[in-house]
């Protein structure tokens, strides 16, 4: 079946990561994404090794998987004439560049937005258009410790700071900006028009703080790190098990008096230190004292079927690995397997979205460098 984007062509000229997780999510749902790299070298990716499937970057390959890929020189009139071509027949344009570089090169905005009016230009940065910081380039590392995501994560005061493991500002940007994209093409249905989507690594940071932020803005005080714990309800946080550890959520009064139930510790629910989510917060040291204990006593797999029994919520702590062949991630096809030009198959991420009469798909292996050059530029006539 169709993608629910199918008609749509997007060009990607952009790198690295904010970028193209923008073009992948486009690329699941059905539209044509052509990535335009670089000549000579391509995308950065492609030296961001080891590790190394055959002579290809692993991180590029999970980076680009359902586009199509064209290699330019934009330095020259010839490149630049063949990518004015392929954006006045494109639906939208993704691009990460320092601000100024495209300008410089003539497809800034302005010039584009001149040469096809219907074009939704995107512009992913590290800390947007506008504001004070524009001109400065960005990075995942230097996001998240300005938006405050590195003063909430950690296991807590007086520790060095710590960042997310994943480079969630710029997966989290790509986000944004696919979603920006999708607004925009729905109201050039209404007016024919396409405009510019602005978002950046910085305010992607900034929306993962919402809960923190909320405090901050209630009390005028930030609240700190607080390792797995949740700075609005308790317990909900990971105990250390007999082999290992089980993150549990009693995010409520109704699954905290599920959870005293689990443990088989009904002397917890008489305890005024816990009666409720307030008390048990402002007593959270004390909490988990009385808790952990009583987790030590049996293994994570135990806990896991006495938990799932009873309708508890709650869940192992994976490795990547194990996460990768859980059987429900396979189940959702979060892993799927591609066939690539030079490599034969491969496996990589599935989409994470499941749309039921236009479903998402990962059809495309990462193209080789310029892979599909001349095919599009037959496309264009040229």
């Amino acid at each position: 079946m169709a993608g629910a984007l199918e008609g749509i062509r997007v060009v990607e000229l952009a790198h690295i990561m904010a970028g193209p997780v923008a073009g992948l999510m486009l690329a699941d749902l059905g539209a044509d994404v052509i990535k335009v790299e670089k000549l000579p070298g391509g995308d950065d990716t492609r030296r961001m090794q080891p590790p190394m499937v055959g002579d290809q970057s692993a991180a590029f390959l999970m980076m680009n998987r359902n586009k199509r890929g064209i290699a330019l020189d934009l330095k020259t009139e010839t490149g630049k004439e063949a990518l004015r071509r392929l954006l006045s027949t494109a639906d939208v344009l993704i691009e990460n560049y320092r601000m100024g570089t495209l300008d410089k090169l003539g497809f800034g905005y302005d010039a584009v937005h001149a040469l096809n009016p219907r074009l939704v230009y995107c512009s992913l940065s590290g800390f947007g258009r506008s504001g004070p910081y524009a001109s400065r380039g960005g990075f995942d590392l230097v996001a998240q410790g300005m938006s405050g995501l590195m003063g909430i994560t950690g296991e807590g005061p007086g520790r060095a700071p710590v960042k997310v493991g994943a480079p969630v500002t710029d997966i989290t940007a790509g986000i944004l900006a696919a979603m920006g994209i999708l607004a925009a093409l729905q109201a050039r249905t209404r007016t024919g028009e396409g405009q510019m989507v602005d978002t950046s690594l910085f305010e992607a940071g900034i929306v993962q703080t919402y809960w923190q932020s909320a405090i901050a803005l209630a009390t005028g005080s930030s609240p700190g790190p607080l390792g797995s714990g949740h700075p609005l309800n308790a317990p909900y946080q990971a105990f250390a098990t007999k082999d290992g550890w089980v993150n549990v959520g009693a995010a409520n009064q109704k699954s905290w008096l599920k959870l005293i139930e689990c443990l088989d510790a009904p002397h917890l629910a008489a305890d005024p230190r816990f009666a409720s989510n307030a008390d048990r917060m402002g007593n959270l040291a004390a909490l988990v004292a009385a808790l952990s204990p009583l987790f030590a006593a049996r293994t994570t797999a135990e806990w896991l079927e006495l938990f799932d029994r009873m309708g508890m919520p709650a869940g192992p702590v994976l490795s990547i690995q194990e996460m990768l062949v859980d059987p429900q991630t396979r189940a959702r096809d979060m892993v799927v397997t591609t066939d690539h030009a030079t490599l034969g198959p491969i496996e990589t991420l599935g989409a994470p979205v499941k749309l039921s009469a236009t479903p998402a798909s990962v059809t495309r292996a990462a193209p080789t460098l310029g892979q599909h050059t001349d095919e599009i530029l037959r496309e264009l006539g040229l």
